[in-house]
């Protein structure tokens, strides 16, 4: 399986690919603030590059449970000077991580190369005009409610094969409306509308996607489900939780892995390729 656009290449036969996360916010339940000045954002992709990303990930609107959405115009100011100024000076694809169409535009425009929507495309119509137009890969990822009331008391009547059907329309309506379908990447959406037990089931039975025939996304970076198994501890402290998911998703299927610790996971990666292949990665 290959994804092949402009001048990028992602061959998921070689490896998994390592999607580093710049978010541009101040409130981001991990990293809100850090990279909230333009030139730390900046600093921060380059570095993350450097540490072995294949993919950035550029996002200017936090999505965390309980989240307000900020204006279209906000959104812009935060993600759009640094995406201009990024792309010029590093070669992986910059993705932009939004369910807006119009603020998809202007990334893509600024240098992106890549669309990442939490909602499937579901939450903004004109998102799926954008992306065809474009011809660039995109991110249909699985939420159930919204970012501000995904996490209250999230029901399903049988989990993995919801997620399956909400990513199954998600496909259709991504080729309906002329989006190739060999650009189409799936996200089955840990901590977004999921239980603690949601989240492990769904890392538990990743295999299970495979049947969707694209390439699979997961983002257990950090995420709220790690520090409760290790006793509740902060986001600073779930490294080692992290590894261990990102490692399990991989072994069940993951292609690509969305992260905040990057030059760590770079080295999970490394280990956990070679050992589905049975040889040492140069």
């Amino acid at each position: 399986m290959k994804l092949i656009w402009s001048n990028f290449c992602l061959d998921f036969s070689q490896k998994t690919y390592i999607m580093g996360i710049l978010n541009i916010t101040p409130d981001s339940f991990s990293d809100g603030g850090l990279y909230f000045d333009k030139h730390a954002a900046i600093e921060r992709s380059y570095r993350m590059v450097e540490e072995g990303a294949d993919i950035i990930d550029v996002g200017g609107e936090s999505t965390r449970p309980g989240s307000e959405p900020i204006t279209i115009e906000e959104e812009i100011r935060r993600t759009i000077p640094v995406i201009e100024a990024i792309a010029k000076e590093i070669n992986v694809p910059i993705s932009i991580d939004t369910y807006k169409s119009e603020i998809a535009k202007k990334a893509l425009d600024a240098g992106a190369s890549m669309v990442n929507d939490i909602s499937g495309l579901r939450f903004d119509p004109m998102m799926t005009e954008v992306v065809s137009e474009y011809k660039v890969p995109v991110v249909i990822m699985h939420i159930k409610g919204k970012p501000k009331d995904m996490q209250q008391d999230p029901v399903y009547e049988a989990l993995i094969p919801e997620i399956m059907d909400y990513l199954r329309v998600g496909i259709r309506l991504a080729i309906s409306t002329g989006i190739s379908e060999d650009k189409i990447i799936i996200d089955p959406g840990i901590g977004f509308g999921k239980t603690f037990d949601h989240n492990l089931e769904v890392i538990n039975n990743l295999k299970e996607f495979t049947l969707l025939e694209k390439p699979i996304l997961i983002g257990p970076s950090r995420k709220a489900f790690i520090g409760k198994i290790l006793g509740d501890v902060p986001v600073t402290e779930r490294l080692e939780g992290t590894s261990a998911s990102v490692a399990v998703s991989i072994m069940n299927g993951a292609n690509i892995i969305r992260v905040h610790d990057v030059k760590e996971m770079a080295r999970v990666v490394k280990v956990v390729d070679a050992i589905k292949s049975e040889k040492v990665l140069q």
